[in-house]
């Protein structure tokens, strides 16, 4: 019988050191490239081209209440996307701009001393900017929706790791950046 009670007590201790090691707070920045795809519906027009794809940068920083916990907010810079097309015999060129910021809570599952997976959800605010050749196409729009995320995360070291991971910067539209965005990101934790 001591020597469950024994066993119970150091198991104990020894899970609340893990526990209290691991379960400090603290603060995080990081760098990284996201990815998007671009697309442009212009009526009637004819022989569009398709932006495709494009990198962009994204800064974060956040604050990790302990192992499981945390809140993060981030800026994504979508760069300039644009897209040439024929209207009959008039060429016309159609662009779009935009950036978006997001706060959003952020749960971690470790899944060892080097990985882990993580989840976030927030909102998130764009802005577009859309320049056409043809009236009528041009507008700059605003709007405030849902975001979330999934990821997964490695630590090289108890400062520095490498997270990639799926976005969503709210509903989609019809033109410019879709909102389904992949990121791979390098993070500094203090």
């Amino acid at each position: 019988m001591k020597k469950l009670i024994f066993a119970l007590i150091a198991g104990t201790a020894a899970m609340t050191a893990a526990q209290a090691q691991t379960a400090t707070p603290r603060a995080y920045v990081g760098v990284g490239v996201a990815t998007a795809e671009s697309k442009f519906s212009v009526p009637g027009a004819s022989n569009q081209s398709d932006p495709g794809y494009k990198a962009s940068g994204k800064i974060f920083g956040g604050y990790e209440f302990d192992q499981m916990w945390g809140a993060e907010v981030g800026y994504t810079d979508f760069r300039n996307n644009s897209a040439n097309y024929n209207i009959g015999s008039t060429a016309g060129n159609i662009s779009s701009e935009g950036h978006s910021w997001y706060l959003a809570g952020k749960a971690t599952m470790p899944i060892n001393e080097q990985f882990a997976g993580f989840a976030k959800l927030g909102v998130v605010r764009n802005s577009i900017d859309i320049s056409s050749t043809t009236a009528g196409l041009s507008r700059s729009d605003s709007n405030t929706g849902a975001y979330g995320a999934l990821g997964v995360e490695y630590k090289f070291n108890q400062n520095v790791s490498l997270t990639a991971e799926y976005e969503r910067y709210g509903k989609s539209r019809d033109q410019g950046v879709k909102p389904d965005v992949w990121t791979v990101a390098a993070k500094y934790s203090f």
